[in-house]
């Protein structure tokens, strides 16, 4: 079995997500070839999980071995409530390309945004990929604390602003 990593990251990106997504997908890349990384958790949230996905599942395109897996906070009617259409339809598009689907809770509630994060870090054995701005209190700074905690390596691909 290869080596997995979990993805957790900001809603809104900050910089252009075209830019983003490529400085990410060249770090999949190197992890897939040079480390034999083959399952890759994401939570199914809008911003950098969904440019997670999408990169993940471009990969796969390429490598077979490559796996998606999704871990949501509940269910889908629920997440996407208060998306956009093109948020709905990106998160259909790759729901029907995952590998596999688990959901932390039947319905939405406070905690479990937390549920799934903590869950995300569990799966992963070896790699956190997070895109976090150290300069905010968030979600994904308690994941990516996870993660440390854990023992995984941590990669930001997060660039500031100049």
């Amino acid at each position: 079995m290869g080596k997995s990593t979990c993805f957790t990251g900001h809603r809104e990106i900050s910089e252009n997500p075209k830019k983003l997504s490529e400085r990410l997908y060249a770090v999949l890349e190197k992890l897939v070839s040079e480390e034999g990384v083959t399952d890759f958790y994401a939570g199914g949230a809008t911003g950098f999980d969904t440019i997670a996905a999408q990169n993940v599942l471009k990969l796969h395109s390429d490598n077979p071995d490559v796996k998606l897996h999704l871990v949501l906070p509940c269910s889908n009617e629920e997440q996407t409530r208060n998306w956009t259409p093109t948020q709905k339809y990106d998160f259909k598009i790759i729901l029907q390309r995952v590998d596999s689907v688990e959901y932390t809770s039947e319905h939405y509630y406070r905690g479990c945004m937390g549920k799934r994060n903590a869950r995300l870090v569990e799966n992963a054995a070896d790699y956190c990929i997070c895109y976090l701005d150290p300069e905010h209190k968030s979600g994904t700074a308690q994941t990516a604390e996870m993660a440390r905690k854990k023992g995984l390596t941590v990669i930001n691909v997060f660039e500031k602003k100049a």
